[in-house]
């Protein structure tokens, strides 16, 4: 089984995807990590993320081993950053193999992230959409800065995650979008355990039909 996540920054989906994980007893892969990891790499060579081949090829070479353990990836700035590299098709092509073979493991997967339900598990058993709006995400992301101890302005991030918004939405490559069979979430106005409810309902209720069917 596999339940495919999307939806854009701060919305709650990677809280869901490792929730929902835990429940099912699934893996959870969440693969905006991917992304962030190989900005941090480039980074970390001094080379300019607008670098599109050699974004490709540490994609290619990517160590994948313990991404939810390396606290870099967590930041502001590593988002900004991954909304850079994850536009170029070479780089999403060479982490889309991993990423459906993540998808492959028994008994199940989570994987949560922007095309997971359009592009990487188009045949996923279930699809969830999870939105918010830019105010509350910005809000969410700032007390998680702050609980983390970095330095963060409401105002700048809302900036931020309306400029990710905005190339997320609009890129070439695998645009960030709802499949036409996910399901929406708005959590806009629930806290973590009614948004948690609120997904394992919708889940429930597409396993049931699915059933049924």
């Amino acid at each position: 089984m596999i339940i495919a996540i999307d939806g854009p920054a701060a919305s709650g989906k990677g809280t869901l995807g490792r929730r929902l994980a835990e429940h099912y007893g699934f893996a959870h892969l969440d693969t905006g990590l991917l992304y962030r990891a190989v900005a941090r790499v480039l980074m970390d060579r001094d080379i300019p993320l607008t670098d599109r081949d050699a974004a490709a090829e540490v994609a290619r070479n990517l160590d994948v081993g313990h991404l939810e353990d390396d606290a870099r990836l967590r930041g502001a700035a590593m988002g900004e950053s991954a909304s850079v590299v994850s536009a170029y098709q070479p780089v999403r092509d060479a982490l889309l193999a991993f990423q459906r073979q993540f998808g492959a493991k028994e008994p199940g997967a989570v994987l949560d992230g922007r095309d997971i339900g359009t592009v990487v598990c188009p045949d996923a058993d279930v699809k969830l959409f999870i939105t918010a709006t830019p105010e509350e995400r910005a809000r969410r992301r700032h007390r998680e800065l702050l609980g983390r101890g970095e330095q963060a302005e409401y105002e700048t991030i809302l900036v931020d995650i309306r400029r990710r918004d905005e190339r997320d939405m609009n890129r070439s490559t695998a645009p960030l979008k709802a499949a036409a069979d996910a399901m929406t979430l708005d959590t806009t106005h629930l806290d973590a355990d009614g948004a948690f409810q609120a997904a394992l309902d919708l889940v429930e209720s597409r396993r049931a039909s699915t059933t049924r069917a």
